[in-house]
């Protein structure tokens, strides 16, 4: 076991409710509250529902200023570290991912994905590097990880440097199937989105048996837009919400008139943020095609109200898990879905995109951060008042 494992005390997993942001039941998701969404999810409505993906988490929250973390997708398991099919897209260039160099010309992932904050790309892109080194033993090139983030300087003390390779360690260590916990941890632990707190979010698509029976599964770090601009189902929700505005030390966290007896407010006028998009799926397809499927998230992106400001890094990253099959040493075999039967994968990453960002606003919590800072959740009760007022709220579960 590498040396790198062990944690030494800087690791907090939300142990206990009353850590700010802490781990609660699982909460409520777009579907639970009736919000009326397009297409036919899986079972687990996450992009584990494509087969072999696992997610992995490492949340970071100590003393009064660290709220960050570390977030792993695997896109065939922990178990199976054969090369997937890959492209990307830049939507707007204000962040950062690695290793895009690599899939432009070679169109493959050769590790898993790791989201982080921005200051923390360095060292867990090395973490990445040193796990995969005994792992990862036949590959055309190394060292090309790919490595995004979002920036959480607002809530977080970015400037400590407090992610550190234990922490990429432990997301890995921790990457399963089944549901993904979304919300306030990870790296999307110090996050806000459209003017309330943001973080990981993960939704999924099935196609019908017509368009190929396949799942297209999405993982979405948001932080990114304004509230003004916020829309969920068609209704204007940041219109109809605009209190409740993230304001520093509010005295009481829970309370709907923290922000209005708050001493300082935090004004956020312009898109500042980031997001991240995660697309899978076991549609067999090519590079070429999986770039234009990547392209394809900004569209949800679009339906909840984000422009890709200036101050924006819109990141996305798509694959594929179907198998390849070698014939020689020289020759492999691939196969690759139409053009003229591709719309239905493209539709299904536009709603699934569109449903990971509401839940990860659904599943964040209120949290107080660096200098004082809270950053109020989307509250639920509100959120559906909106939509019955515009006749879009459907039946809840």
């Amino acid at each position: 076991m590498s040396r790198g494992w062990t944690i030494a005390g800087t690791l907090l997993l939300l142990a206990s409710a009353s850590a700010p942001g802490a781990a609660q039941a699982r909460p409520e998701r777009a579907r639970d509250l009736g919000i009326p969404l397009e297409g036919t999810p899986g079972p687990l409505d996450a992009i584990t529902d494509v087969p072999g993906v696992a997610v992995g988490h490492a949340t970071v929250i100590r003393g009064s200023n660290v709220r960050t973390g570390v977030t792993a997708v695997f896109p065939r398991g922990t178990g199976n570290l054969a090369p997937v099919f890959a492209g990307w897209f830049n939507l707007n260039g204000n962040g950062e991912m690695t290793g895009t160099a690599w899939i432009d010309d070679y169109g493959l992932l050769l590790y898993p994905i790791a989201i982080t904050n921005t200051n923390s790309v360095g060292v867990v892109r090395d973490a990445v590097i040193e796990w995969g080194h005994s792992r990862i033993t036949e590959v055309f090139n190394c060292c090309l990880p790919v490595v995004a983030e979002t920036w959480d300087g607002d809530l977080n003390d970015i400037y400590g440097f407090h992610i550190t390779k234990a922490h990429a360690f432990q997301a890995f260590a921790g990457a399963r199937g089944g549901p993904v916990a979304e919300g306030n941890v990870g790296g999307g632990t110090g996050m806000q989105c459209l003017g309330f707190k943001g973080g990981i979010g993960s939704a999924s698509r099935r196609l019908s048996a017509r368009a190929g029976g396949y799942t297209v599964g999405v993982l979405v770090q948001c932080n990114f837009g304004q509230r003004r601009l916020l829309r969920i189902a068609g209704v204007p929700v940041g219109q109809e919400i605009t209190d409740l505005q993230p304001c520093y030390d509010a005295p009481d966290l829970d309370s709907a008139r923290a922000a209005q007896r708050c001493p300082a407010g935090f004004d956020r006028d312009r898109d500042q943020g980031s997001i991240i998009v995660v697309v899978g799926t076991d549609a067999p397809l090519l590079p070429h095609q999986l770039r234009r499927v990547a392209r394809r998230a900004a569209l949800g992106i679009g339906r909840m109200g984000g422009i890709a400001g200036a101050g924006s890094g819109d990141l996305f990253v798509a694959f594929s898990t179907a198998e390849t099959t070698a014939d020689s040493v020289r020759v492999a075999s691939v196969r690759m879905l139409n053009d003229n039967a591709i719309d239905p994968v493209y539709e299904a990453t536009v709603q699934a995109t569109e449903e990971a960002i509401i839940n990860a606003m659904l599943a964040a919590r209120t949290m107080k951060g660096a200098d004082g800072l809270v950053v109020p959740a989307l509250p639920h009760d509100r959120l559906r008042q909106a939509l019955r007022k515009y006749g879009r709220l459907a039946g809840a579960r």
